[in-house]
């Protein structure tokens, strides 16, 4: 299955207020019933173990209503994990969807407006697809540098059989947009042999990545080498 990409609507907030907003909904049951929650709450968790921490500080990128990353906090924070979480959104409008009092910044994810090692983490969830290879390396690099310890990358796997699956899960959905981008979604990601190669072009110090339920990758770009 060679990668195709296809703009996706949600991108360029292509609907009615009503449509975007049910679009984010359909994401946000997206993350929570296939792997996406679990799979961001692995590698803070895989963080937190190799760098003996009980507190990270964490910049979700194109964040959208940050119901991840807020959702990872609130299970880590039972485990004795402190996660304070920045959002950052190309769109206000998405940020003005948050359900949580977290900070958020409207801006470029290829241009971060912070100085560098202004978080613990830099992490993203259904992010990665949306980007060139170029563009991956550049965001990673920009990750890099605006993170302490590791960028996190939480994307889809391409595979024939996860297409399948994401047409039959059709009925889902609530929004037509979500009709169109998810499958979109699926053609548009990486596999994870791809991944690590592009990655391998980035200021990255150590590659770890793993397969998680679903469909799902995990991938923590580390800023220095660490000790396994």
């Amino acid at each position: 299955m060679q990668r195709r990409v296809i703009p996706e609507l949600l991108d360029t907030d292509s609907g009615t207020p009503a449509q975007l907003a049910a679009s984010l909904d359909d994401l946000r049951r997206i993350n929570r019933w296939f792997g996406g929650i679990p799979t961001s709450q692995s590698m803070v968790q895989c963080v937190a173990r190799k760098s003996t921490t009980r507190s990270l500080s964490l910049l979700e990128v194109a964040a959208g209503a940050g119901d991840v990353p807020r959702t990872v906090a609130e299970r880590l924070s039972r485990r004795g994990i402190h996660l304070p979480v920045t959002l950052l959104d190309r769109s206000p409008a998405h940020l003005q969807c948050r359900r949580n009092g977290a900070r958020a910044v409207a801006a470029d994810a290829l241009a971060l407006p912070f100085a560098d090692a202004s978080f613990d983490l830099v992490s993203c969830c259904l992010f990665a697809h949306h980007l060139g290879q170029q563009e991956l390396v550049r965001f990673v690099n920009e990750g890099l540098r605006v993170c302490r310890i590791a960028v996190l990358i939480n994307d889809l796997i391409r595979n024939p059989l996860h297409l399948m699956l994401v047409y039959a899960g059709f009925p889902l959905y609530r929004s037509s947009l979500t009709r169109h981008d998810a499958p979109a979604s699926v053609y548009a990601a990486y596999t994870p042999q791809e991944m690590l190669e592009i990655l391998g072009h980035t200021n990255a110090a150590e590659l770890e990545l793993t397969r998680h339920y679903l469909f799902r990758m995990a991938v923590v770009a580390w800023k220095l080498r660490t000790e396994n």
